[in-house]
């Protein structure tokens, strides 16, 4: 038995199904294998998952530190995710905690420089692998996607505000 993704199911749907549904399903299927094959490189070539890395990540980009509320927001995880995580990330050396200089109740995190080199390794990786899995496509091919889901990103911004989301 072979299975099928939901783009996949609804390619025999009878007619009635919008365009945009397709389009919706194409988008996520194309998600939902990138994810599933970073997410497979990660454990096997660094022995880490992917919310550690995104933890990384968003400490990369903001050198001076981030509350655990700060990272939580920005990796659209609880909390309680986000605690566990830096913890684990704390015992091995990539992140340290620090009271906030603004509210001593508050901690923030930040890369310690082995945090860093071992970001750095990870990241060259998964850039090299995102290229790999988009290389089938043309520069300008990659260019009209890039600024077609730019205009669909918009289109969802704006249809976002219409019914007050």
């Amino acid at each position: 038995m072979r299975l099928l993704d939901a783009e996949t199911a609804l390619a025999d749907a009878p007619p009635g199904h919008k365009d945009e549904l397709r389009l919706w399903l194409r988008l996520l299927t194309c998600t939902n294998l990138i994810e599933a094959e970073i997410r497979r490189r990660l454990r096997a070539e660094f022995d880490t998952t992917l919310p550690r890395f995104d933890l990384l990540a968003q400490l990369e980009r903001h050198p001076g530190g981030l509350t655990l509320g700060e990272i939580s927001r920005r990796m659209m995880v609880s909390n309680g995710n986000v605690t566990g995580l830096a913890a684990r990330l704390e015992e091995e050396g990539l992140v340290e905690r620090r009271v906030s200089a603004t509210d001593r109740r508050a901690q923030s995190l930040r890369l310690t420089a082995k945090g860093r080199r071992e970001f750095a390794r990870q990241s060259s990786a998964h850039e090299g692998w995102v290229a790999e899995l988009l290389g089938g496509l043309s520069l300008p091919e990659r260019e009209a996607l890039q600024r077609l889901l730019g205009r669909a990103k918009a289109s969802v911004r704006s249809g976002l505000q219409e019914v007050g989301a």
